[in-house]
């Protein structure tokens, strides 16, 4: 199955997910989250939690050392739980558009990141309303590859903006907008904008070790990146989970995938939804939430602005197309 093919305006660990349910082990443990050393017993209002369980407290590190054996199997069940819990919780609602005040896309191809503001907008907006100017700064709109580079450039130095790292990033790994093909300077720009926590940065980070471009492939690190990115709510990367996972062969992790994604908007993971469904990986109950859910989030997006807006592009792109062919 494909995966979704990087685009340049899209701003978008290696591990066989459990069900998030809880361990037998945890349950048996007597000392869980109490004021006692779950090593020595010791009672005491200042001990530390486990780092990656957070169940276990200990006085310091020797008692922590000296009671690894023990609780090693415990802490990596917990801690695998705790993981799928945060892997497959639904994402928060989207921001609005500033300008129409609808809830933006869960495509970030239907958004537009206005490069003198910093600010996204839906693609409705762009295309019908503000297309010549911006109407944060009443600056136009710029006319030139070196004009759009020149305010990705301000922004990062300015205000060390992530998401104009993001574009610059795949300028360079395009080649786009009068800039030469640098791969190596696009996976630098999107790790930068990866430790500012971007789901863009992440996805593409994903797609870059999946790909291996400037980079060795690493299909461990490139999962890594996508469950990043997917639970900082980038679909585009809860999609390709998905997609991974159904060429892993493991279905019910996809339609899991594909569950939270279609009660996002997502049409493309509705759509194996509903194959899922009808092969018996999802069942009626979970299948007429993710309907009810997707047809509220499609309905929130809604505007007859976009609608337009699609049409436009269209047939901008038609007239690229015939323009290219007339070329060759």
């Amino acid at each position: 199955m494909d995966l979704l093919h990087l685009d340049t305006w899209i701003l978008f660990r290696h591990h066989r997910v459990p069900k998030p349910q809880v361990s037998s082990h945890l349950l048996n443990t007597s000392r869980l989250m109490c004021n006692h050393c779950a090593s020595c017993g010791k009672a005491d209002a200042n001990l530390k939690a486990c780092k990656a369980c957070k169940l276990v407290k200990y006085c310091g590190i020797e008692c922590q050392v000296a009671h690894r054996a023990a609780h090693k199997k415990a802490c990596r069940e917990k801690e695998r739980d705790l993981f799928a819990l945060r892997l497959f919780a639904q994402p928060m609602k989207r921001e609005d558009c500033p300008i129409c005040m609808l809830i933006l896309p869960c495509s970030n191809e239907e958004s537009f990141y206005m490069a003198c503001c910093g600010n996204f907008i839906c693609i409705g907006c762009r295309y019908c309303l503000t297309r010549e100017y911006c109407p944060f700064y009443n600056t136009a709109n710029p006319a030139s590859d070196e004009e759009k580079l020149k305010r990705l450039s301000e922004r990062i130095e300015k205000y060390n903006d992530p998401d104009a790292m993001v574009i610059l990033g795949l300028f360079y790994n395009q080649g786009q907008n009068s800039l030469p093909v640098d791969q190596s300077k696009a996976f630098e720009l999107l790790h930068r904008a990866s430790e500012l926590e971007c789901d863009g940065a992440d996805y593409n980070l994903g797609y870059f070790y999946l790909n291996g471009l400037g980079v060795q492939k690493n299909r461990k690190k490139a999962i890594h990146h996508y469950q990043i990115a997917a639970m900082m709510g980038n679909i585009h990367a809860r999609h390709n989970l998905a997609c991974i996972e159904v060429e892993n062969r493991n279905y019910q992790c996809a339609m899991k995938h594909l569950m939270v994604a279609a009660r996002c908007g997502w049409k493309d993971s509705l759509d194996m939804v509903k194959l899922g469904f009808r092969q018996g990986y999802v069942t009626k109950e979970d299948f007429e939430k993710t309907l009810r859910d997707y047809q509220a989030s499609y309905d929130e997006t809604k505007s007859e602005e976009r609608d337009r807006a699609v049409v436009i592009i269209a047939r901008e792109q038609e007239s690229i197309a015939h323009s290219h062919r007339e070329q060759e």
